[in-house]
């Protein structure tokens, strides 16, 4: 029996349409600025409750509630204004207690930015923007231009805790320390030169990595390294059990004189690519097999085997490659003294280069530093959102 198609009864409705006129659709900046009110808004009220919040955990005591665990009474609020990330907001009302103890949280007692506002100012202060530049960015993004006192006050927070960092007591003893410099361009005048900052890297015998000095100088020397290391062992790091490093003389000439008896790893990944400089290229990947094999077998006796057979069978050859692989000889070996589980970790400064690979992913933007402080204190900020991987120290 066929189907019969099914009858509405009620007619259909005509389609109602809206028509919006286009002065009647807001342009984006109206938009944004008003979407950034909504988002001031919330932060004041939610803020002021986290501070009515702590206050209530710093007295002991909700409001108007009598407890025998109570600390003090509330004395009302004050108004501040404080820059944020979506802008300034104004009049934001802070509690207090009768005798002036409570401090929130929620911003620094004397700031009138938000912690991230105040992280990003200071670290465009210390790459070496001019105050002007500073002000016309945040301007910009956040409505609001920082004075010349405040930028400088922040400045001054930020060397506050550089300071701390760098004369704080070391461990007596580390397990691992790696040794290397990173190049930086330091504007003088109307010119520019390149500045290395020399850096140590410790692994204490737990595994964990730290970075236990960084130091500015205007070239890489046998002082500048002498000045580096005295200051690591000043504050306590007296014993170590392996330095990584590459070749550079100054390097060696401070480590012989002020830890003559600490053995020392040469970095293979620069000693293989000196090697190879030095042979032609379309022999390098044959010669490179027989360089890499040097230090493959698990067995020291084994390596030192394969060291006198590559130099018996390029000698004559490539007399200058040989040459560069017997400087500093004694020390391509080392890592064969110590547990297997190390020996990847201490064959090479993979360790340090990771560290600065990382640290130029987040300095690219700056060509030049104005002055070498800038340079290290905004290295040494970068590295406190750096996390170290550990390793096998046993």
């Amino acid at each position: 029996m066929p189907v019969h198609k099914k009858h509405h009864n009620t007619p259909e409705s005509p389609t109602t349409r809206v028509s919006i006129s286009p002065a009647d659709v807001p342009s984006q900046e109206s938009f944004h600025q008003h979407l950034r009110e909504l988002i001031r808004g919330a932060t004041r009220v939610v803020m002021e409750e986290i501070m009515q919040e702590e206050l209530s955990l710093f007295l002991g005591a909700e409001w108007g509630e009598s407890t025998s665990q109570r600390r003090g009474y509330r004395n009302g609020s004050y108004t501040r204004d404080l820059v944020t990330t979506s802008g300034r907001i104004e009049d934001l009302n802070v509690p207090r207690d009768r005798e002036g103890q409570f401090h929130t949280q929620a911003f620094e007692r004397y700031s009138r930015y938000e912690p991230q506002v105040a992280e990003a100012l200071t670290e465009m202060f210390v790459s070496g923007s001019s105050t002007h530049k500073i002000g016309k960015v945040a301007n910009t993004l956040l409505g609001v231009a920082p004075s010349a006192s405040s930028v400088s006050r922040l400045n001054e927070s930020l060397s506050e805790q550089f300071e701390s960092w760098r004369i704080r007591p070391l461990q007596t003893h580390y397990r691992i320390v790696y040794l290397d410099g990173i190049h930086f361009g330091i504007r003088h005048g109307s010119g520019c030169d390149s500045s290395i900052l020399l850096t140590i890297l410790g692994v204490d015998l737990e595994g964990n990595k730290e970075v236990l000095a960084l130091q500015a100088c205007a070239e890489e020397s046998r002082e500048g390294w002498l000045s580096i290391l005295q200051d690591m062992r000043s504050r306590g790091a007296i014993q170590i059990d392996l330095f990584a490093t590459d070749g550079h003389e100054g390097l060696l000439g401070a480590l012989s004189e002020l830890f003559t008896a600490t053995p020392r790893q040469r970095c293979l990944v620069h000693k293989q690519r000196n090697v190879l400089s030095a042979i032609p290229r379309r022999e390098r990947e044959l010669v490179q097999a027989d360089l890499v094999g040097i230090w493959k077998p698990e067995k020291k006796e084994d390596a030192l085997a394969n060291l006198v057979a590559f130099k018996a069978k390029y000698a004559e050859r490539y007399p200058q490659a040989v040459r560069s692989l017997c400087e500093d000889e004694e020390h391509l070996l080392t890592f064969y003294d110590f547990p297997v589980g190390m020996h990847r970790h201490i064959q090479s400064t993979n360790a340090i280069e990771g560290f600065f690979s990382n640290v130029r992913q987040r300095t690219d933007q700056i060509d030049a530093f104005t002055t070498e402080t800038s340079c290290v204190r905004l290295v040494w900020a970068v590295m406190q959102d750096i996390r170290f991987h550990k390793v096998t120290v046993s």
